[in-house]
């Protein structure tokens, strides 16, 4: 690159950062991005198809205009990936773990060198010393794919520009899906863009029983001002407080308190907010008034992908045939695929024998033969009516209202999807409908799954992805 084109790549740097700000382009274009043009055309090279995707959508204009403005004719805007920024990416994947080692003893001493350092209160940057050993996830290391790219872009969103978005930020899903991994980046991302900031993570679990201890000991105020006035919270595992009445009180309080000085917060929890029928109506109010994002098990590529990072950091190498073959075969979530891992390392290094699909298959053997299970009609109508809280036997009678024939529907769709029974069998289980009717059924659900539709139960209104994968999660059991 000659003088020239530094200084004009350098050029359209700067009229970039003006169009989104320096903060932002800090963030997303100074260290993940190369600029070059050509006659009609600037090119930015970014490190993966995430970047690509969201680059183009969010800053796609920006550039363009940039571009157009800079070299006086109308530009278009490129976004490739870059080999070398794709290889500096898998590098610094690979190196993660060191980093968040040398994070964590930081923290630590950090904390060490208050004197008002409290161990008992973990989850924020004066607690670390209470957790030592913790190692926090970063969102650099999140595995992205088609069941979790939204959600993943909205906690960068939030580390971008916290309190400014939508807020809360509700992260849903079933267990190992990723979303303590998700909480835990943007603990560690705000930590980075704010260092001095107090940002609060705690469990519901953790917030329940420091408020019961604090008014058993009487000391709520000391309780409400750590949690009040911190500058964001994070909170995993709302669903603990499912029957704790004045538990949820007192974070609904509390999220009113942060709401109201546009503090961000941010909760995960393992289904929609209005599926989870024990929370009070004021608290699933507050949590749907900003964004629901739902996080779905990998898919058969995703997999592979996770496995492939996983494998990449230790020592022991795991050939990609036999990454395939966990990939395709196991259906479950990320802690699955990591315990394959450690199952076939495991017997590789106890019979001295070098991993191939044999030991894989044997390694995996009792976990394939769970994983392949398959539901039965009876299995569906259960998990259906437990789900959405029919009595049992609803589903085979004749009655057509929506709070029946909705649920009727998405058991039928249920059953073609997780069962190996014909639509003349999943018709006659469910009340002697006909084969056109489970068609129409199936169709009907694919539809609202596709506009992530709701659906009526009564006088209920529920969005079926919900419901779908409340469902799913049960059989799975």
């Amino acid at each position: 690159m000659t003088n020239t084109e530094r200084d004009v790549v350098a050029s359209l740097g700067q009229m970039i950062a003006r169009r989104v700000g320096e903060k932002r382009y800090e963030l997303w274009f100074a260290k993940n991005t190369k600029l070059s043009w050509d006659e009609n055309e600037v090119v930015v090279g970014v490190p993966n198809r995430f970047f690509q995707e969201w680059l183009h959508s969010t800053f796609g204009e920006h550039v363009r205009a940039a571009a157009s403005t800079l070299l006086g004719r109308p530009m278009q805007a490129r976004f490739a990936i870059d080999p070398e920024l794709f290889q500096a990416a898998r590098r610094a994947q690979q190196q993660a773990g060191a980093l968040k080692e040398i994070d964590q003893t930081e923290a630590n001493d950090q904390a060490g060198q208050s004197p008002q350092a409290e161990p008992s209160r973990p989850g924020t940057q004066r607690a670390s010393a209470a957790r030592p050993q913790r190692r926090w996830h970063r969102l650099s290391d999140f595995v992205v794919g088609p069941s979790n790219r939204v959600a993943y872009a909205s906690a960068l969103s939030v580390v971008e520009s916290p309190g400014e978005g939508a807020n809360p930020l509700v992260l849903h899903g079933p267990v190992g899906t990723g979303k303590t991994h998700l909480l835990e980046g943007i603990y560690a991302g705000l930590r980075k863009q704010h260092p001095d900031w107090r940002v609060c993570y705690a469990t519901a679990e953790d917030f329940t029983n420091r408020f019961v201890q604090a008014m058993r000991l009487s000391k709520l105020s000391g309780f409400r001002k750590h949690f009040r006035e911190c500058d964001a919270l994070l909170l995993d595992d709302l669903h603990f407080l499912a029957s704790k009445p004045a538990t949820q009180e007192e974070f609904l309080h509390t999220f009113d308190a942060l709401a109201a000085n546009n503090k961000q917060l941010v909760v995960a929890c393992d289904c929609h907010p209005r599926l989870a029928n024990e929370l009070t109506p004021e608290l699933v109010d507050r949590l749907v008034g900003g964004a629901v994002w739902g996080l779905a098990p990998p898919d058969c590529g995703s997999r592979l992908d996770i496995l492939r990072a996983k494998a990449g950091r230790t020592e022991l190498p795991v050939p990609e045939a036999v990454l395939r073959y966990i990939a395709e075969q196991l259906r479950g979530n990320v802690r699955e695929l990591e315990g394959a891992l450690h199952s076939i390392r495991h017997l590789s290094k106890v019979s001295s024998r070098a991993i191939d699909l044999a030991l894989a298959r044997e390694a995996l053997g009792d976990l394939l033969r769970h994983a392949v299970r398959m539901a039965q009609l009876p299995d569906v109508d259960r998990a259906i009516c437990q789900v959405l809280r029919l009595q049992n036997g609803s589903l085979q009678t004749k009655n057509r209202t929506w709070a029946v024939s909705h649920p009727r529907m998405l058991a039928m769709f249920v059953a073609r999807k997780h069962t190996g029974a014909s639509y003349s069998e999943i018709g006659r289980h469910f009340g002697g409908r006909n084969h056109a009717t489970v068609v129409a059924a199936e169709k009907k659900v694919r539809q609202w799954l596709k506009q992530n539709d709701e659906f009526a139960v009564g006088e209920q209104r529920l969005r079926a992805r919900d419901v779908v994968e409340l469902v799913e999660r049960s059989l799975a059991r």
